[in-house]
């Protein structure tokens, strides 16, 4: 029996995570069971003790594991998707914060505390920009999902709204999340415009146990990499999770938010 945790940040979930059991379990063959957890701190301590075999991960997840094992936790898959994540900078069109040198002196909107893309990574971008949280400019946070690293995108919202009603002059978001914003017409047409995009970063990543047995391993990815698209059955799980198809992992796209961990204090245990 291989036991997989999920984070349950919304109630879809559930439904995901009941749709890859059935399949783990009865076309793949595979004895699986899942554990939803409310919070991925929850999460990562099952995984660093071993309660769980694999966890799937955001970002931050996977490098504090990462860290807190000495390396010794395994990436094994992700989506096609956490490849192509970036953090924007919107601001209203027409509005005093055009360019990202605009954004000195004024207030900058953020997502929860520990969501890589709307928080950690914006943060640390715009420092490498020269702009520094406190001194260049000011950050109004909105730390309304903590513990879910984003997940929800409630945070996102937040800043989305503090912007359009003036209580920020720019707010950050996820790609995803903007994208969503564009296409579903959340917003007037032409209403906020992006002001910056950051460097491309990684999401998501299935972190194996320390000492998981290698056959194991290798059973959940043969399993996991056979789901396809054009299969219909597997076609409704992988759209709810968002993605085409399961890939191997890339490593070379969670460098940013290593870094930026390390300074903001997100590898210190508490």
């Amino acid at each position: 029996m291989i036991t997989i945790g999920a984070v349950a940040y919304d109630p879809k979930v559930v439904t995901i995570w009941e749709g890859m059991r059935s399949y783990f379990r009865g076309e793949a063959k595979l004895p699986v069971e899942v554990v939803l957890y409310l919070s991925y701190e929850a999460q990562v301590d099952a995984l660093l003790a071993g309660r769980i075999d694999i966890a799937w991960n955001t970002n931050l997840a996977f490098v504090q594991c990462e860290r807190w094992s000495d390396g010794k936790t395994v990436p094994l898959a992700m989506r096609d998707t956490d490849l192509v994540w970036e953090s924007k900078v919107i601001a209203l069109t027409g509005g005093p914060v055009r360019t990202l040198g605009d954004l000195r002196g004024r207030t900058l909107a953020i997502g929860s505390r520990d969501s890589g893309h709307a928080a950690i990574l914006p943060v640390h971008f715009l420092a490498e920009q020269g702009l520094r949280e406190g001194a260049d400019y000011k950050t109004l946070r909105f730390d309304t999902d903590l513990g879910k690293h984003g997940d929800t995108g409630t945070s996102e919202v937040d800043v989305m709204k503090a912007v359009m009603e003036g209580h920020a002059d720019a707010g950050a978001v996820g790609s995803p999340f903007w994208q969503g914003v564009v296409e579903k017409k959340l917003v007037p047409e032409g209403a906020l415009s992006v002001v910056w995009t950051s460097p491309a970063f990684h999401h998501c990543m299935f972190t194996a146990r320390t000492g998981l047995p290698r056959a194991d391993a290798e059973a959940f990815e043969k399993a996991l990499f056979a789901m396809r698209w054009d299969n219909p059955k597997h076609r409704a799980v992988l759209e709810a999770e968002g993605l085409r198809e399961w890939v191997r992992p890339h490593l070379e796209g969670y460098a940013s938010l290593r870094k930026a961990a390390d300074e903001q204090g997100f590898f210190t245990r508490r």
